[in-house]
């Protein structure tokens, strides 16, 4: 299994707009499923980082997750784009 973890910061103000965006029906979520070897996301609030998020998103294999992102480049640009605005920090915290 192939597992990304981000840690976001939510912009003052658009907490329920990121949980929309990041959460299990979500932009991210509805375009993840289109590719193959996707086993799905969780949202959830880090403990030890009050107000911050943390997404994990798991993949069969690093193959499938590097074939959606050259597959959907384009669209995972603009989701990407569109949710800058609800977040004021985001750091990668697990590759694995």
């Amino acid at each position: 299994m192939y597992v990304i973890e981000w840690d976001f910061l939510p912009a003052v103000g658009r907490e329920r707009e990121f949980v929309d965006a990041y959460g299990v029906n979500g932009a991210w979520v509805r375009l993840f499923r289109q590719g193959q070897g996707y086993l799905g996301t969780e949202l959830s609030a880090v403990p030890e980082k009050p107000g911050w998020y943390r997404t994990t998103d798991r993949w069969n294999s690093e193959a499938d997750y590097l074939a959606f992102r050259r597959q959907f480049a384009a669209a995972y640009a603009h989701i990407d784009s569109a949710c800058e605005k609800l977040t004021e920090l985001e750091v990668q915290v697990v590759q694995t």
